[in-house]
């Protein structure tokens, strides 16, 4: 088996790529996916996070309202770090949990860590190679604010909240650039993936080599 992490700056492309590795072969494990599972209403995590951010960031069935947290936590790095706190250490022991699942299910499983604070946390230590997906800040806004319907100054905050991309890129064994066609990234993901398959088939020939 082989953990990879995928990471990029936000709106960069980090599910575009991990997309395309699944349909070549890789099982993904979603940071983001995970956090929204742990929070469901009477969690550990989510009266963690209510009892530090108080319960006016809660729906009126109790749900947590992710756009009205995330501007609380952007806002203040205090903040942000308290949510990262409570948050972190439980999404790591649950995709730890799920790569192991799928190693015992295929030992040569190719497993894609979808993390988008990986190099921040000090993740990218933990596995075994670092995939880092880049754009423009101009994209980066142009997508995000698309896709979340934010501000461009709330935008602008997120953006300048978060480790820059030449500093993630310092950790990357692979870069895939996400800057033009959808067809430029799609080749050179699946060029990233040949040599991930060959990195697996090598760890497996390695005990017999001695």
């Amino acid at each position: 088996m082989l953990i990879v992490g995928v990471t990029g700056g936000v709106a960069g492309g980090k599910t575009t790529v991990s997309r395309i590795f699944e349909r070549e072969g890789a099982y993904i494990i979603d940071a983001d996916q995970i956090a929204r599972e742990l929070v469901q209403v009477r969690s550990p995590a989510w009266k963690a996070i209510t009892r530090a951010f108080g319960k006016g960031i809660l729906e009126e069935d109790g749900t947590i309202d992710r756009k009205r947290l995330a501007e609380r936590a952007f806002s203040d790095s205090r903040q942000r770090r308290l949510l990262n706190k409570i948050l972190h250490p439980r999404i790591k022991k649950e995709m730890g949990k799920r790569a192991r699942e799928f190693g015992r299910k295929n030992p040569d499983a190719i497993v894609i860590f979808d993390v988008p604070l990986l190099v921040e946390t000090g993740f990218h230590r933990e596995v075994e190679r670092v995939v880092v997906i880049t754009s423009t800040e101009k994209q980066q806004i142009e997508r995000l604010r698309k896709r979340a319907g934010v501000s461009k100054e709330e935008t602008r905050r997120i953006l300048s909240s978060q480790m820059p991309l030449k500093e993630k890129v310092k950790a990357a064994d692979f870069v895939i650039p996400n800057k033009g066609s959808i067809e430029e990234t799609r080749r050179k993901a699946r060029e990233v993936f040949q040599e991930l398959k060959r990195i697996v088939l090598q760890k497996r020939r390695r005990p017999t080599d001695k």
